[in-house]
């Protein structure tokens, strides 16, 4: 009797061991094929900039190709819910906002994803300033006569948005809370639509990122009226912030992180974040970051461990924020 108790723990942990031969092998040998960052934000923007930058470095780095695949709807999370439920390889991962892992979980009141269930970080990336602009004949020229301008003619005027739930809709959805206003929401499938129409003339405003606005501010297609937040940023150093120009405590941003599917082995999550961070280190990575206005987190941000305790902080102070807003969506 003993001996077949024996027999079978012995078998069971043959099958244990068999199983997790395998699940070595493929760790020790990715990547053996290119990898995808899925991108949830349209062609053009911010968020496909920064993974396209990503995506040569990492390429360089690991030694396989690296495709970005834009993949929209839904302020993002229509890409987010995909890689969460998509294959758990190492092999499609994704390159989200603030809006994508924080604020997503607010602003519906049924998110198809729980970021802190089912993804694993890899890294932070970068950070944006945001800015506030607006058509080029909007007869404004900084934020309080904005203010004065958009709280007489509330009624007729148009924002736009890299989509309904997307970081630069939430954000100037937070700037209309905060100045008191109540003008009318155009979500696009993404922010360069969104700029082209403003370039047009056909919406008032935007909250945008140096990416997708600065060329255009410096052409003169469009009038910038603040960066939304609370020091000016570097890459438009004459350009005065929103609490410069009297609104207090006001501070909103974008940044930029990796995530991967939760359940991908800790081998391949290990060598990913090793390949992020030295990817990272690269001259052309940090040039071409620099050059869309974005600056890379500094070494002591960069580790997986930091990216987890950050998105357990942002979703904590988005989740106040949006509550007091009030703003949701369906």
């Amino acid at each position: 009797m003993r001996g077949r108790t024996l027999l079978r723990d012995a078998i069971a942990i043959a099958v244990v061991l068999c199983a997790l031969v395998p699940l070595r092998t493929m760790a020790q040998e990715w990547p053996t094929r290119p990898l995808t960052i899925v991108v949830p934000f349209a062609a053009g923007g911010a968020a496909d900039g920064t993974a396209r930058v990503v995506a040569i470095g990492l390429s360089e780095v690991l030694g396989q190709n690296v495709i970005v695949e834009n993949f929209t709807g839904a302020g993002s999370t229509i890409g987010a819910n995909r890689v969460a439920k998509g294959p758990a390889d190492g092999y499609q991962i994704l390159l989200g906002s603030t809006g994508t892992f924080a604020q997503s979980q607010f602003l519906y009141k049924r998110p198809t994803y729980d970021t802190l269930k089912d993804f694993a970080p890899v890294a932070l990336i970068s950070r944006q300033a945001l800015v506030l602009a607006v058509r080029k004949d909007l007869p404004v020229n900084d934020l309080p006569t904005f203010i004065a301008y958009a709280k007489a003619n509330q009624a007729n005027m148009q924002f736009g948005s890299a989509g309904a739930g997307s970081g630069i809709h939430l954000a100037c959805a937070v700037f209309n809370a905060a100045i008191g206003v109540h003008t009318t929401h155009v979500p696009y499938r993404g922010g360069a639509p969104a700029l082209q129409d403003l370039i047009g003339g056909r919406i008032d405003y935007l909250c945008l990122t140096d990416l997708t606005s600065r060329a255009q501010i410096e052409g003169g297609t469009i009038k910038a009226i603040a960066v939304l937040g609370a020091d000016r940023s570097p890459h438009l150093p004459d350009l005065a912030s929103a609490r410069e120009q009297g609104l207090a405590d006001f501070d909103v941003g974008i940044w930029y992180a990796l995530a991967a599917p939760k359940a991908v082995p800790a081998p391949i999550m290990r060598k990913l974040q090793a390949a992020t961070v030295a990817a990272m280190e690269l001259p052309i990575v940090q040039t071409q970051t620099q050059k869309m206005g974005a600056d890379l987190v500094p070494a002591n941000e960069r580790s997986s461990e930091y990216l987890q305790k950050f998105l357990e902080s942002e979703i904590a102070t988005w989740g106040k924020t949006i509550k007091a807003s009030g703003i949701t969506l369906d």
